[in-house]
């Protein structure tokens, strides 16, 4: 697989002709796929793209797994998100909650005009997360035909990290042991293996995230540069490109299982 923005042209909105788009939004069960990402500092040894790269590849693959079945399309990643948090650090772009949210509705009015029975808004950052949330409520409302969702992609690991990860609570974090393992994967000759370093995260409230995959009630502004010098969070020490192919492949065996679930329900809704 290529991994740029373009993408697979057997799903890739990027690479197909207006015709093309056309021809799969029209059918039974449509679902467009809306990447979305952030620019902003990873540590010193990642990618400031490495939202927008992974959450990417991960549409990528989870369509072009059930493409042959499911009529899906993917649009180029969106390729900033809300990032404020991190511009103390700088190598950072941010739109504001309003913006990312406008920016989520005018991306949906427009590509739904093609005629697709259903959208995912496929998150990759953390800070964007209700913002998603906001936009299926707000896309959904304006559009009663059309089946609107949102989920963030590293959620569908959930099940698996456990058993891959060798970091304790706290590693798991920005930049660290699970993206890391990721872009190792995805994107190597990125990666610069000479500057990986990392803080584990340590949160004083017991009520409060604690990493990627420990979540809590309880939220708390910080700046990044609170959290570590380097700004990575996390042990990104522990990553390895194995961990990465584990973790790929069961988040795009997952969200493949996910496009194949909502095309069922949309297929049947249409008929």
């Amino acid at each position: 697989m290529e991994h740029h923005w373009v993408g697979e042209p057997a799903v890739s909105w990027a690479a197909m002709t207006y015709a093309n788009v056309l021809d799969v939004a029209e059918r039974d069960g449509s679902i467009l796929v809306v990447p979305t990402g952030s620019l902003e500092q990873h540590g010193f040894h990642l990618p400031t793209a490495t939202d927008s790269i992974l959450v990417n590849a991960v549409a990528q693959e989870g369509a072009t797994r059930t493409s042959e079945t499911v009529p899906v399309v993917v649009t180029p990643p969106i390729w900033t998100g809300r990032s404020p948090h991190h511009l103390s650090l700088g190598g950072t772009v941010s739109l504001d909650t309003r913006g990312l949210l406008e920016t989520l509705r005018q991306v949906a009015e427009t590509a739904l005009r093609n005629g697709f029975d259903a959208l995912v808004f496929l998150n990759g950052h953390g800070g964007n997360a209700s913002v998603v949330t906001d936009a299926v409520s707000e896309v959904g409302t304006a559009h009663p035909s059309v089946e609107v969702l949102g989920l963030t992609y590293f959620s569908l690991a959930a099940d698996v990290v456990d058993g891959i990860r060798d970091s304790p609570t706290g590693g798991v974090s920005h930049g660290g042991e699970f993206e890391t393992s990721l872009m190792l994967h995805v994107c190597p000759e990125l990666v610069r293996e000479d500057r990986i370093t990392g803080t584990r995260r340590d949160e004083p409230y017991d009520a409060a995230r604690q990493d990627l995959f420990v979540d809590g009630p309880l939220a708390v502004h910080r700046e990044f540069d609170e959290y570590s010098d380097s700004g990575a969070v996390g042990d990104p020490e522990q990553a390895s490109d194995s961990k990465g192919r584990e973790l790929y492949d069961h988040i795009a065996a997952n969200l493949g299982d996910l496009l194949t679930v909502i095309h069922d329900q949309n297929e049947a809704r249409s008929n």
